[in-house]
């Protein structure tokens, strides 16, 4: 299979591809900005392996996504590339809403237009992964309460409204046109390459500098956690 994965130098995206090189023969095309919250370095262990093909574009740019769609042929689309820090979304709200609702219509509309063309079995098996967050169910409000599928949308904060779009967005292309797809919402994700402004490693090298621990809120909030390479063997 070639699968064809957006923001693959970010926290999690780079960590499904290095589970993918290392436990599979498939191969990766990683279509990547190269933005603040991506770590080229994540993608050291593998980014001179033959599976490993690294493209440089834009995913708001409809017209290159287009063109690495058409030159790669991919079977699969797993859509990861998104803006997900909380703060930076209330002071720059208008990336947000670019990045993850009008990269996703980007994202979505590269392969409709290709998958309509397909015929036997890579029509029947393309399908259109998008990972998204638990966050566009809102808060949690204690321990035995936990989201599952049939939780209601409720997403409270600018970040969780943008993916909240996004999922309606990825449902509604399957509803109109056909285009198999696939939504999954994990919890807050933490392991290795964690992009350093988020609360784990945040708090973790604060200590070792001897700084003020961060209290967000008034420290009562719930946040329900995941290990990265628990996730990737599920999403793989």
């Amino acid at each position: 299979m070639i699968i064809l994965i957006t923001g693959g130098d970010g926290f999690v995206d780079s960590a499904v591809i290095r589970h993918i090189i290392k436990s599979t023969t498939e191969s990766v095309i990683n279509v990547v900005c190269l933005t603040y919250a991506g770590n080229t370095e994540s993608l050291s262990l593998i980014d001179k392996s033959v599976q490993h093909h690294f493209v440089q574009v834009e995913i708001c740019d409809a017209k290159a996504m287009e063109d690495t769609f058409v030159k790669f042929q991919p079977d699969a689309l797993m859509h990861l590339a998104a803006k997900s820090h909380v703060d930076r979304s209330t002071d720059g709200l208008a990336a947000f809403m670019q990045t993850n609702i009008m990269g996703i219509f980007t994202s979505l509309e590269a392969p409709r237009k290709h998958w309509l063309k397909f015929t036997g079995d890579k029509k029947t098996t393309f399908h259109f992964h998008h990972i998204s967050t638990d966050e566009v169910y809102g808060d949690l409000e204690g321990t035995d309460n936990l989201f599952t599928e049939t939780t209601f949308y409720e997403p409270s904060l600018l970040y969780s409204a943008s993916k909240a779009t996004s999922e309606h967005l990825v449902r509604s292309w399957q509803r109109t046109y056909g285009l198999p797809t696939v939504v999954t919402s994990c919890s807050n994700n933490y392991g290795p390459y964690h992009l350093p402004e988020k609360l784990i490693p945040h708090v973790i090298l604060n200590t070792l500098d001897a700084k003020p621990l961060p209290i967000y809120g008034d420290g009562n909030q719930i946040r329900d956690w995941l290990y990265l390479e628990d996730h990737t063997r599920v999403l793989c």
